[in-house]
Order: C-alpha cells, then structure tokens, then sequence
C-alpha cells in the first residue's frame, strides 16, 4: 500500500505542479511542502490533506493510501468557487462600498450571482426560511420589485426585508407576524436599498 508521501508526489507530478505550487496552496513554505513528499512529516494534518487532495483533483481517500483506485479522474474538473465580502458596518450616504465596510470573505460556489454577503441577526424573517445565524447572498442593485427580499440600509444599519414601494412610501414586511411593518416616505435619505437577496445557506438545524 503506497504511503501518503508517495501519492503526494505521484499527484503533484502528475498534476505538472511545482513544490512551489503546492506550498502556496496551502499557505506553507515550500520546505514544508518539500517535507511532505520525503515523509519527514509522517502525521499531516486531516485539513492539509483536504486541501491537497482539492489542489490535486483527487480523493483524500486515495492520497491516505487507503485505496488503490482514483475517484477523481482527470477529466473532471473542480467545482469553481469566489469569495464575497461579508458586510459589516456600512457609513451612510457613501454610494458605493468601502474595502474598511467588510468584516471579512467567505469562499462561495461560482454560480451564486452575488457582490457581497450578510449574516442575519435575528427571527423577523424566519417564514422565509431565513433564521438568525444564515448567511444571505446579496446582488447589489439601488432597486428590487414589489415583495422581493432585500438588503435595506437604515440609519447606517443593515437589515434584511421584503420591500413594497409606490410614489409615496417604501414599505419594509418582515417574514414574522410579530414584527410591525416599517413606513418610509420615498426619497427619505436615511433608507437605502443596497441589493436584492439572490440566496442563503444555512446550518442543519
């Protein structure tokens, strides 16, 4: 049974990457990455082998030694990801976002069609299946259609709501009855609409 050096190397090679390639991977020097292919470093971390084992199209399974078989050939290719920044405090009347406004980036699937991120606080929109802790994805757009879901600045907040608008008023429907709906006048400087909710993810409850 080939041991976890041998199939990095037999990866790495067969991949045509550097050691190089491979140490910037995975954040460390490439007298690291060098230390892994001799089998100096005999206990490597679960989480080095995940990211090797994503680097080299492979199955960690197969790069463990634990079977002889590649499930992921070559022809298959790996799932493209991004990151979208996670907002954080936005300042009022900027109209555009500030790199300081993000908290930080959280890596997506390349088919979410989203600018920027929002972790929600809160239950008022937990009849959309949106629940305190979900992360919601957001298009950024100064508008959305009646009832759709959207990022809201208010007051230099953040907030996630269905959005109803005519010539007089925006009005703002949270997903929970015990939450009243929020009345603005059209043209009130202190909302803001930042984009529309495009998806969410969230934990297994």
């Amino acid at each position: 049974m080939a041991l976890i050096n041998e199939r990095i190397k037999q990866m790495r090679l067969k991949r045509n990457l550097t050691l190089l390639d491979v140490a910037e991977h995975l954040g460390v020097q490439e007298a690291t990455a060098q230390r892994y292919e001799s089998g100096e470093i005999k206990n490597i971390k679960h989480e080095t082998v995940l990211e090797l084992a994503k680097l080299f199209n492979c199955s960690p399974s197969y790069l463990m030694g634990w079977e002889e078989n590649n499930l992921f050939p070559s022809n298959i290719s790996q799932i493209e990801k991004k990151k979208l920044p996670m907002l954080g405090r936005v300042a009022a009347g900027e109209p555009k976002f500030a790199e300081q406004q993000f908290e930080y980036y959280v890596e997506v699937g390349a088919e979410i069609k989203a600018d920027f991120c929002l972790k929600v606080k809160g239950d008022s929109m937990v009849n959309a299946r949106i629940n305190d802790g979900d992360l919601v994805f957001i298009r950024q757009q100064p508008t959305v259609e009646d009832g759709e879901i959207a990022c809201v600045l208010i007051d230099d907040e953040a907030t996630l709501k269905r959005v109803y608008m005519n010539e007089d008023n925006i009005t703002l429907t949270a997903e929970n009855p015990k939450y009243k709906p929020l009345v603005y006048r059209a043209g009130d400087g202190q909302i803001r609409i930042l984009g529309k909710a495009v998806a969410f993810q969230s934990d297994v409850r």
